[in-house]
């Protein structure tokens, strides 16, 4: 009864997976994310006028972050969906997520210096971290474009049970990681309402992330203890890691962890993949 009710969950990672590729979907975040970038521009609108409204606060610029948090929430999706089918590619897709957030923060920080700007030494320290986030997130986008290419997806399992087991439980981990995320910001939109404050828990699903992908690792020993898969799995692990801290690091620091934590990573699977291309040239000789 229980493997039946997982299978079920299986199922309904499929369909949905089948779903998230399609272009309709693609179109409806697309549409999604320009409603909420217009109506985020309205709201700037109102308060330039001085017209009441329940965000009085905040500058144009919001339009701008408002469309970088819905775009997020939809790339993190297209992240827990994309495990099952490589952890490789999951992780690449965790940099990028961390790259958009280094813009958004920048995006969000010019909102506080519109109008006339004194080019004083005050306000130029000022915006020195805003610098750092946007070559930043441009070091990551670069890092990650490399990491893609460098990435070969080999095989760790013997056979097609073993792979189709494999990534069974990776789909199970997956839905339930989406039913976390989706609790999470259910959670953040009602503490939202009662405080007046939203509060992200991206640092609490980026901790979950953490003991997902060493879950993946110790699963994976069962069907390969192969040192070379187990150091590569084990550097993803650490990257989630370091990716954790930059949610929370202080400027300079966040960009810092980020580069270093692309670094290991590219650096790992250039190594793994020159190891990997000498252990063949052994085995053929």
């Amino acid at each position: 009864m229980i493997k039946n009710f997982f299978k079920q969950q299986i199922r309904i990672f499929d369909i949905l997976d089948v779903h998230w590729e399609s272009p309709r979907v693609s179109k409806m975040i697309s549409n999604l994310v320009v409603l909420f970038f217009v109506a985020g521009l309205v709201i700037g609108l109102l308060n330039y006028l001085n017209i009441p409204n329940p965000l009085h606060q905040v500058s144009s610029f919001f339009a701008i972050e408002l469309a970088f948090n819905v775009l997020l929430i939809f790339e993190i999706l297209g992240l827990i969906f994309l495990i099952p089918h490589s952890v490789a590619d999951s992780v690449g897709k965790q940099f990028e997520i961390i790259s958009l957030l280094l813009l958004r923060d920048a995006f969000k920080e010019f909102g506080h210096y519109l109008g006339e700007l004194n080019w004083g030494m005050d306000f130029l320290w000022e915006l020195a971290p805003i610098v750092s986030d946007a070559f930043g997130a441009i070091l990551l986008f670069l890092i990650t474009g490399l990491f893609y290419r460098a990435q070969r997806h080999i095989q760790i399992t013997g056979n097609y049970e073993e792979q189709s087991g494999f990534s069974n439980i990776k789909k199970l981990i997956s839905i339930y990681l989406t039913l976390t995320f989706i609790g999470l910001g259910a959670y953040d939109l009602f503490t939202a309402y009662q405080t007046n404050h939203f509060n992200y828990s991206l640092e609490l699903f980026y901790t979950l992330l953490i003991f997902a992908d060493v879950f993946i690792l110790l699963f994976s020993l069962r069907y390969t203890a192969k040192y070379l898969n187990l150091f590569r799995y084990s550097s993803f692990a650490l990257a989630t890691i370091f990716l954790r801290l930059t949610l929370s690091a202080p400027p300079y620091f966040n960009v810092l962890l980020a580069v270093i934590a692309g670094l290991m990573v590219l650096g790992v699977t250039f190594i793994y993949n020159s190891m990997l291309e000498k252990s063949k040239d052994g085995t053929e000789a």
